[in-house]
C-alpha cells in the first residue's frame, strides 16, 4: 500500500495556492456610484433623503400592475415564462412606437429594441461604437451612470461647457472640430443632475453639429413626460439633420415603476442589429414576463391619465421645495426652477463645500447628492442635486427646515 507521501503526483506542488487573477485594469479608473452610496447611509427611516431620484411609491398603479400580470397568466403563461426574442415583446415595442408616433416622431415597432431599463440601452450603445481610447462627449455636469458607462469602455470622455440652458453650442463646435468625438450623450429634457431642458434652436444646432463633423447623439430621455410648466420641446432624434445619427433612449421607470427594469432604444438600423449582437452577449433578452405585463398594461390602461396623476404630485412637491430653499439655503445660493422632472440643482456661495457639509446634514437627518461627482473635471465645490419627487410637501418643508440647521 502507498504512502501518502508516495501517492502525491511529483506534478502537484503541496505548497500555498498560487493567487487569483487580479480584476480587469478596466475596473481601476472607474469607482462607485456616490448617489448609491448615499443612498445606503440614510437607509434610516428617519431620514429625509432629497439624494436619490425614486419615483414616488405611492403613485406606482399597484391594482393595474397586478391586474396586468394576472391576464398574463391567465391568457399564455406558458410564453410569457419562455425564452423570448433579443429584440424584444413585439406588442411591446408596437406600443411604445404608437406612443412616440403620436408625441411627434414617427417610429415603426421594428425601430426599437426593448432593453434592462435604459441604463442598459446605453451600455449596448457604449459596446457596439465606442473603442477603447475613443472621444465622448457630455454634458458637464453629466447624469453618473453615463460616466461609469463610459469609463468601463475606456472611453476619453471630454466635458462640454454649459450654462443654465444646456450645452453651449459654440463650444460644442469647436470641441467637435478638436476632437473628432465618436458620440455626444445628452439629456436635453429635465436633465440629470440639474433638470436644465435645452432649448429648440441648441437642439437643431446640436443636430447640425453631428451632421457636419460626423458623430453620433445618445439622446436620453426618461422625464419629459414628467413636464409641469412649458411647452413640449421636439426630439434631438426629429431633426431632419440628425435623423441618421440620433439614438433615442427611454424608459418606463419614471411613468410606470422602475422595478420594471424596462426601456429601449431607438436607432438606424445598422446600429440596432449592433446593439441586438450586443445584448444576445449580455442577457439573451430582456424579462419575458415583465414585457408582456407592460404591453397588457398599455392595452387595458390609460397610462397618460396615470401620468396626468404623477405630474399634478410633483409639481406640488417641486413647488414646496422652490417655496422653502429661500429659508434652508445660506444667503447668496442660487438654484433653479425646472419645468419638469425630478431635480432641483442648487449652488452654495463661494467658500460653501456641499461634500463636507453632508455629513452634517447627515446629522440634521436630512440628506442631498453634492454635486461634485457629476462634472467631468473641475467641478463646483458648491453645487447639490436635491430631489423633490419623493417625499411629500409637508415631508419636503420639515427636510428643508433640517437642511437649514447644517449652515447655521
Amino acid at each position: 500500500m502507498l504512502s501518502a507521501a508516495a501517492s502525491t503526483p511529483a506534478s502537484v506542488s503541496t505548497s500555498a495556492s498560487a493567487p487569483v487573477p487580479a480584476a480587469a485594469s478596466r475596473l481601476a479608473n472607474v469607482g462607485s456610484s456616490p448617489v448609491r452610496e448615499i443612498l445606503a447611509l440614510t437607509a434610516r427611516p428617519e431620514v429625509i433623503s432629497f439624494a436619490g431620484g425614486l419615483p414616488a411609491p405611492e403613485l406606482f398603479d399597484v391594482a393595474g400592475m397586478r391586474d396586468a400580470y394576472d391576464r398574463v397568466f391567465a391568457e399564455n403563461a406558458r410564453h410569457a415564462l419562455q425564452y423570448s426574442t433579443t429584440e424584444g415583446d413585439p406588442e411591446l415595442r408596437t406600443a411604445v412606437a404608437e406612443r412616440l408616433t403620436t408625441r411627434g416622431l414617427p417610429t415603426d415597432a421594428d425601430d426599437l429594441l426593448v432593453t434592462t431599463g435604459s441604463q442598459q440601452a446605453l451600455t449596448l450603445l457604449t459596446t457596439a461604437l465606442v473603442e477603447p481610447g475613443a472621444v465622448v462627449l457630455v454634458e458637464n455636469p453629466c447624469y453618473l451612470a453615463a460616466l461609469q458607462t463610459f469609463g468601463f469602455a475606456g472611453a476619453r470622455v471630454v466635458p462640454v461647457p454649459t450654462d443654465d440652458q444646456g450645452i453651449l453650442p459654440a463650444a460644442l463646435e469647436e470641441i467637435a472640430v478638436r476632437e473628432k468625438p465618436t458620440l455626444l450623450y445628452v439629456i436635453p429634457t429635465f436633465q440629470n443632475p440639474t433638470g436644465r431642458t435645452l432649448p429648440a434652436e441648441r437642439r437643431t444646432a446640436v443636430a447640425e453639429a453631428a451632421a457636419r463633423h460626423g458623430f453620433w447623439i445618445v439622446e436620453d430621455d426618461p422625464y419629459s413626460e414628467l413636464r409641469y410648466d412649458g411647452e413640449r420641446v421636439p426630439w434631438i432624434a426629429s431633426a431632419p439633420a440628425a435623423a441618421d445619427r440620433t439614438v433615442l433612449l427611454g424608459s418606463f421607470s419614471k411613468v410606470m415603476a422602475p422595478g420594471l427594469r424596462l426601456g429601449y432604444l431607438r436607432a438606424p438600423a445598422g446600429l440596432r442589429r449592433s446593439c441586438v449582437i450586443a445584448k444576445q452577449a449580455a442577457d439573451l433578452h430582456t424579462s419575458t414576463i415583465d414585457q408582456a405585463a407592460a404591453a397588457r398594461y398599455l392595452r387595458d390602461r390609460d397610462l397618460d391619465a396615470h401620468v396626468a396623476v404623477i405630474r399634478a404630485a410633483y409639481q406640488e412637491r417641486r413647488d414646496a421645495m422652490l417655496e422653502g430653499l429661500p429659508a434652508a439655503l445660506p444667503e447668496g445660493s442660487r438654484w433653479n426652477r425646472p419645468e419638469g422632472g425630478m431635480f432641483v440643482w442648487a449652488s452654495l456661495p463661494e467658500g460653501h463645500d456641499a461634500t463636507a457639509l453632508l455629513k452634517t446634514a447627515v446629522g440634521h437627518e436630512v440628506a442631498y447628492v453634492p454635486g461634485a461627482p457629476f462634472f467631468c473635471g473641475e467641478a463646483d465645490p458648491g453645487a447639490m442635486r436635491l430631489s423633490f419627487t419623493t417625499h411629500s410637501p409637508d415631508e419636503i418643508r420639515e427636510g428643508l427646515r433640517r437642511l437649514a440647521k447644517s449652515f447655521a
